[in-house]
């Protein structure tokens, strides 16, 4: 089968590997449709974990299952399916919380063992979900959806009104569609590229350039604030913004070795919320649900459908000028 191959640190090749079978309490899922996530970058360039080459990359997945193993009842050949990607010990504080997706030695298809960047996958049999008649390409955001749904979850309440998020691209404006489904009034996106502004204003969002005087009349204003670019400088602008009694939502991925000053007597007085969010938490029933909410506006987010041999050089050279999300067709 054709795969996109990490055989070590920083080496990519596309090339050809035995197709899976499927063991007990498994399915093989034939790929239709695969997500590129900035994780996928992280892990060829060893920043993420350990590092488990030679490795299939790949977490955002959808596909049709071609083979049950033994013991799977639940599932059958033919149907459907996007994928949960998570893998947790269920022995673990954590796991006993219910908080599998903190889990002390979680792992994930795609990022400490083979993923979806290949004709063909094996998971586990508890790991895919119907997707109904949902195109694969929107299915297959069903795992970066649940990501912002464990975000929102932890971080939204009811009283909120006014969202500021900076970064427009594919998970802010996720995050922004999904504020906006959930009941905010307003949800206001602060991009510097002018095609992602415009495309946020196309899918009803507000949107600022960064520097802009209306974002002076936000300070301190806004009840919901969130960064989705992972950057520090980012995040220590943004933090000026939450409202009294507001949160803060640490959406983006940082460096792990970034610092950003903050005002403990400030969060204290003004009675601020920060909050982090990680992954998601085995919703991706929940997730495909809102992707159903979302549909119409879903295609604009995929802006590039792409070959095994395109994706490596993706890989290899960096994302094109005017990518969104990205993803491999099998």
């Amino acid at each position: 089968m054709r795969a996109i191959l990490f055989p070590s640190r920083d080496t990519v090749e596309v090339t050809d590997l035995p197709a899976p079978r499927a063991g007990p309490g498994e399915v093989v899922v034939e790929i239709r449709a695969s997500g590129l996530c900035h994780t996928d970058v992280e892990v060829l360039r060893g920043n993420y974990g350990t590092g488990a080459y030679p490795l299939v990359p790949g977490h955002e997945f959808a596909g049709v299952v071609a083979e049950v193993g033994p013991g799977v009842d639940a599932v059958a050949a033919g149907d459907r399916v996007a994928i949960d990607p998570n893998l947790n010990c269920g022995a673990c504080a954590a796991c006993a919380k219910g908080w599998v997706h903190l889990c002390e030695s979680l792992g994930a298809y795609g990022v400490t063992i083979d993923g979806g960047f290949a004709e063909r996958c094996v998971v586990k049999a508890d790991a895919v979900h119907d997707i109904g008649d949902l195109p694969f390409d929107i299915a297959a955001l069903a795992e970066p959806i649940g990501c912002v749904l464990n975000g929102v979850d932890m971080a939204h309440e009811p009283h909120m009104r006014h969202a500021l998020i900076f970064g427009a691209g594919p998970m802010g404006l996720l995050l922004g569609l999904v504020l906006q489904a959930r009941g905010l009034s307003a949800v206001t996106m602060v991009e510097p590229a002018d095609a992602r502004r415009n495309l946020a204003a196309s899918l009803g969002l507000s949107a600022l350039a960064p520097g802009d005087a209306a974002l002076g009349d936000m300070t301190q204003a806004v009840d919901f604030v969130a960064d989705a670019t992972g950057r520090p400088s980012v995040v220590a602008e943004a933090l000026g913004h939450v409202a009294p009694g507001g949160t803060f939502h640490m959406f983006g991925v940082c460096p792990q070795d970034a610092r950003v000053e903050i005002s403990p007597f400030d969060i204290f007085r003004r009675q601020l919320r920060i909050v982090g969010s990680h992954s998601l938490n085995r919703n991706i029933p929940a997730a495909l649900d809102m992707l159903r909410e979302l549909r119409p506006k879903l295609d604009h987010l995929i802006s590039h459908r792409l070959t095994p041999e395109e994706m490596g050089e993706v890989f290899r050279n960096g994302l094109p000028g005017d990518a969104l999300k990205l993803q491999v067709r099998f």
